[in-house]
């Protein structure tokens, strides 16, 4: 790498302590609400190294990354993507209990120059989730420019709470990434020699770090884990003691006083620090990486068996600062206090487990550290479900890591609770709603999640690795959640713009329910195969029937355009 001796000679500054003055104030991102949100996704570029400018994808506005949404539970959201990078993409509301068409997993294709809308009623806690793309293949390509931002939710049971609330003033949200640029400043989605750290976009300016004004009291801050693959083990400097209040999917049961806090990516935590004593002084937010366990990556670099390239990034395994914290003046109406409980927690009994599933982590040698990995031996297939859930149900997931490397898994639709790490019951912090666990070397995590509110028998949910690209090599399955002998299909806030195909699963040909409301001339379809490929772009006939027998075996979109309005639905096609 052109730049790598500059920052590895930049670590070696500040782990001595010669920090300099801070160069770059971190970006705070502009918060959206309301029932009706735009996010238009498109190319931008950043000056952050000499020379090229990197190229980038943002939302909105901004040059990379994109707005915080701000939802309150209960409300019902429409939201429009609008597609303007010049390839396809889709957006998934990562954490959020919604249905399968809404969710934005790979399935969703949104093509260049076309938009998506999802619309959906927000059931969640409040907590903290975020938003990004996941199209199969480029997720790694397409987050690491930037096309990621922060959700936030709120409820009664946080507007009770005395903790901040001040978005931007005593409550911010803090996104840490690395990645790595090749010779030519551009993004390399694997980014295995990550060296450069962002937090919000913002990074340091030649050997400092980037800086947040925080007032005297109290300060909340949000923490997401945004990078492709690296895990930061989060501390203070002088190992100050800090509440962590808040994981994936909502509230710890109290508050709890911690020195660490590991955070694989994908996954988020809120914490309280206390600045009260501090003001007209700095301390660091920090990543102690040399105290990470091997095969995390990010931590200590492992000897690489032969034939394998070396995991060589220069900041694995050391302790680095990811952000410096100035204390200013406090507020007019400061928070002073840690509360002593903020909510119940409650933990699916696993008395109510219908099932229990062993997913094994493997790969073709289980010595190597880069992949492909695989769930129980077999790679992502967007044409096969491996799992199908009755609703309501709740299940006990058995992951097993039988690779060299961990990995941060995550399940869509569901906040789970998990019950075990190796036979011991989980670690305080990770005893609230959980949406991402990171399952290290050989160990075994059992966790239990109930699949309710939503049935569909075509479109799936995704679990997968949230390495991005372990992800986009293949770590992926896929489930779907259908309805049992006392419910029907269902879909809360059903879109209007989602129009059914039968029969579906389809044999030799299909027919569209879509009411028009001018028959004079017909409307083109567009039909989509898994990889956003066009299969087929016709004129609809009055029959709307369409015949399919010459497509091969798969999933596929179908869209039309008609009346003002883009109806999309998908298909199987035996």
């Amino acid at each position: 790498m052109k730049y790598r001796w500059y920052w590895f000679y930049f670590l070696l500054i500040s782990l001595n302590g010669a920090y300099g003055q801070v160069a770059n104030p971190v970006f705070i991102p502009d918060t959206i609400s309301g029932n009706s949100i735009q996010l238009r996704m498109h190319m931008d570029s950043v000056a952050w190294l000499p020379g090229k400018k990197t190229r980038t994808l943002a939302y909105n506005q901004y040059n990379y990354m994109g707005p915080t949404l701000r939802l309150r539970k209960g409300q019902t959201v429409s939201l429009q993507v609008v597609n303007e990078i010049g390839d396809t993409t889709n957006v998934h509301w990562h954490g959020l209990h919604v249905a399968s068409e809404n969710d934005g997993g790979p399935h969703t294709m949104v093509m260049p120059g076309m938009d998506w809308n999802p619309q959906f009623t927000v059931l969640d806690k409040a907590s903290n989730y975020w938003y990004h793309p996941h199209f199969h293949g480029k997720t790694a390509e397409q987050a690491m420019k930037g096309a990621i931002g922060m959700l936030q939710i709120t409820d009664s049971v946080e507007s009770g709470l005395a903790i901040p609330k001040l978005y931007g003033i005593d409550d911010f949200p803090i996104v840490v990434q690395t990645a790595q640029l090749d010779s030519n400043n551009q993004f390399l989605p694997k980014g295995m020699e990550d060296s450069l750290l962002f937090i919000n976009g913002t990074r340091g300016n030649y050997g400092n770090t980037a800086f947040l004004n925080v007032p005297a009291q109290i300060v909340r801050l949000r923490l997401l884990n945004g990078a492709g693959e690296r895990t930061f083990n989060i501390g203070m400097t002088n190992n100050r003691p800090f509440n962590v209040i808040a994981s994936d999917g909502g509230f710890l049961s109290a508050p709890l006083t911690v020195t660490r806090l590991r955070m694989s990516p994908g996954e988020r935590y809120q914490i309280l620090v206390d600045a009260s004593t501090l003001q007209g002084q700095s301390i660091q937010l920090m990543s102690y990486a040399s105290e990470l366990p091997s095969g995390v990556q990010g931590g200590p670099t492992m000897p690489m068996p032969p034939g394998n390239p070396p995991m060589d990034s220069p900041i694995n395994g050391l302790d680095f600062n990811l952000l410096q914290l100035n204390v200013v003046l406090p507020t007019a109406n400061p928070v002073t206090s840690v509360p002593a409980t903020l909510t119940e927690v409650h933990v699916i009994p696993e008395t109510e487990a219908a099932a229990t599933r062993i997913i094994r982590f493997t790969a073709e040698n289980q010595m190597v550290m880069d992949g492909p990995f695989f769930f129980n031996d077999s790679t992502f297939n967007m044409d096969r479900i491996d799992y199908r859930i009755p609703v309501n149900s709740a299940e006990i997931w058995e992951l097993r890591n039988q690779t060299m490397v961990a990995h941060p898994f995550h399940v869509h639709l569901v906040q789970f609770n998990i019950l075990e790490r190796d036979g011991n019951p989980a670690p305080l912090v990770e005893r609230g709603r959980k949406d991402v666990v990171m399952v290290e070397s050989q160990e075994t995590v059992r966790l239990i999640a109930r699949f309710e509110t939503f049935t569909d028998t075509v479109m799936p949910y995704m679990f997968h690795c949230h390495i991005l690209m372990h992800e986009d090599d293949g770590m992926m399955g896929q489930f779907l959640v259908v309805p049992n002998a006392t419910t029907s299909m269902k879909h809360l806030a059903h879109s209007q713009q989602i129009f059914e195909v039968f029969p579906n699963p389809v044999g030799e040909s299909l027919t569209l329910n879509l009411a028009l409301a001018s028959t004079d001339e017909m409307p083109d379809y567009q039909i989509f195969n898994s990889v956003g490929q066009i299969a087929e772009h016709k004129t609809l006939g009055k029959s709307k029937s369409i015949s399919v027998d010459h497509f091969p075996p798969g999933i596929y979109q179908i869209r039309v355009i008609a009346d003002g309005k883009i109806h999309t639905s998908n298909f199987i096609k035996n």
